[in-house]
């Protein structure tokens, strides 16, 4: 199930809210009942996530359930295990195996297969069949939320899950399975036992989900039709290729990031506060920033669960520039399995290892803010194109017509009428608008004025409308 589909906004949430509210007035009517009512809204969440989830394909809900199991049960052997050191590597391992097994076998299984069959041509032996293995949706986020618990409650950073189905809530939570934010344990565990709700709060949370709802309708898929077009086109301009990259550079932004803004949003209306996940990361002033901003929860994953047990910056100057290569690469290949992506995070591993060598009083940082943000922004657009493209090859042909290597053609005489209509041009300022201005949704929904109502109906009803004339678009992040 998507959030920008009718079906969930006008069947699937209604009924989610109808029956959680109806238990949290049952515990306030029943005083007696308070604790046991608060398990039961935990429970229909769960049931009403699984059935979330299961909208795609009903046999995934049990593999996500083996791995919830199995990293409840790792929770519990390690804090059982209290000195035994042992025990508790034992303990550790059994969530290492299952989250991160799971992972590898359904998303990398074909790519390793794949390219065993090319080692194996090259030294002229027969390749072996290919096994094709279907990749569960979202299985990247909840196998790294469960994996991080079991992580953090061996570190002490968490209180071990107060039940199996509190755990498994967590886990299948349906406003940020299948595409994030990643939610830690230890965010959410006193919310799971009780959480705050307010007319405020779920106002602020309905105001999000509409804002993000509109980034992803009116914002994204148009941006994504120019971006295919450009992409697809077999002979491009520089200006077209650039041009077409931008359109990329928004489509995921605003996608990936309305998702999140939907995702905090269903949280509020149902008493979660999960974190923000993006910190309009296309105003950064270098590539160190932008992983500050950009995709805020798993870039802080991968520093607190890779970076810094690798030793950090802690070890000298080499270490820091192999760890940080080593945290990008992991990046890269968690993204998805293709050449493309380990490429990708190569490049910005290579980056952020490059302005940790140059230091913060290098020529470059003594540029103005504006510079130094242009200059970044071109640095991501070239990542974009390796990010986007499907093959490596198409990679590079794509690169070089921005850089004025290839063009001319059938394609290139075509494209113009596709990227530069007054709408796609109109539409190109307002994203450049958003992208570089400092209001943000998060901010902006804070504090509810019935000004911004009055901005927040016509929105939702134009989102809506644009849906129902919308072909089927699923969020980018789904694949991943």
């Amino acid at each position: 199930m998507v959030f920008s589909t009718y079906i969930f906004v006008f069947c699937f949430l209604p009924l989610v809210l109808l029956g959680y509210y109806a238990l949290l007035q049952l515990a306030k009517s029943f005083r007696n009942l308070a604790e046991p009512v608060s398990l039961w809204r935990n429970r229909w969440l769960l049931l009403m996530s699984y059935v979330f989830y299961g909208w795609w394909n009903p046999w995934f809900i049990l593999l996500m359930m083996s791995v919830t199991v199995a990293c409840y049960l790792s929770g519990r052997i390690i804090t059982r295990a209290g000195a035994d050191t042992r025990r508790r590597h034992w303990g550790l391992a059994l969530a290492i195996v299952s989250s991160l097994g799971t992972l590898g076998f359904f998303k990398y299984f074909t790519f390793l297969q794949v390219n065993f069959n090319f080692a194996l041509q090259l030294l002229g032996a027969d390749g072996v069949r290919v096994l094709q293995v279907v990749l569960p949706m979202g299985i990247s986020f909840y196998s790294f939320q469960a994996l991080s618990y079991a992580l953090d409650v061996y570190r002490g950073t968490a209180p071990p899950a107060r039940s199996l189905s509190d755990f498994a809530c967590y886990i299948a939570l349906f406003p940020q399975l299948v595409a994030g934010p990643i939610v830690r344990y230890n965010t959410v565990a006193d919310q799971l036992v009780e959480r705050s709700h307010t007319w405020n709060r779920f106002g602020s949370g309905s105001a999000l989900f509409i804002l993000g709802l509109a980034k992803k309708v009116l914002l994204a898929n148009p941006m994504g039709k120019v971006a295919d077009a450009a992409f697809a086109s077999q002979s491009l301009t520089a200006a077209d290729a650039w041009f077409g990259v931008v359109a990329y550079a928004f489509q995921i932004y605003f996608d990936f990031a309305g998702y999140s803004d939907m995702a905090v949003g269903l949280g509020r209306m149902i008493g979660f506060e999960f974190m923000k996940n993006f910190d309009a990361p296309y105003r950064s002033g270098s590539i160190t920033e932008f992983w500050r901003r950009w995709h805020i929860s798993l870039s802080t994953f991968l520093r607190d669960y890779l970076y810094l047990p690798l030793g950090g910056n802690r070890k000298g100057p080499r270490r820091t520039y192999l760890n940080l290569a080593i945290v990008m690469l992991l990046g890269g290949l968690w993204h998805g399995a293709a050449w493309s992506y380990v490429v990708w995070g190569a490049y910005h591993g290579a980056l952020l290892a490059f302005e940790r060598w140059l230091g913060k009083q290098s020529p470059y940082h003594r540029l103005p803010r504006p510079a130094r943000v242009a200059l970044t922004f071109v640095l991501v657009l070239i990542s974009w194109v390796l990010f986007r493209a499907e093959t490596l090859t198409d990679a590079v042909r794509y690169l070089e017509a921005m850089l004025g290597f290839a063009g001319g053609g059938v394609g290139a005489m075509l494209l113009p009428s596709l990227l530069y209509s007054r709408g796609t041009i109109g539409l190109m300022a307002l994203c450049t608008i958003l992208a570089f201005g400092r209001q943000q949704a998060h901010e902006w929904c804070d504090d509810l004025t019935w000004a911004k109502v009055l901005v927040l109906l016509p929105l939702f009803a134009a989102a809506l409308m644009v849906m129902f004339s919308q072909a089927f678009s699923p969020f980018l992040y789904f694949q991943f």
